[in-house]
């Protein structure tokens, strides 16, 4: 897995998932939508993480500086 998530990328991701599951946590949000944010918050903390994205990948998206 080469990685495809720069610094920033990484950052945002990872406040996002923390906001998202903050939200759910404290019941601002609550019901099937509580679900379907629990499935993105796990995909925004995963993903910035590894520091890889797979739907960059498949779209060649590259946010993370590369070394020459």
């Amino acid at each position: 897995m080469k990685k495809n998530i720069g610094a920033l990328d990484k950052v945002l991701r990872f406040a996002l998932g923390i906001t998202g599951g903050l939200l759910v946590y404290y019941e601002v949000i609550t019901g099937p939508v509580s679900f379907i944010l629990l499935t993105a918050v796990a995909v925004f903390l995963l993903t910035a993480l590894t520091g890889f994205c797979p739907l960059y990948g498949l779209l060649g998206i590259h946010t993370c500086r590369t070394r020459h």
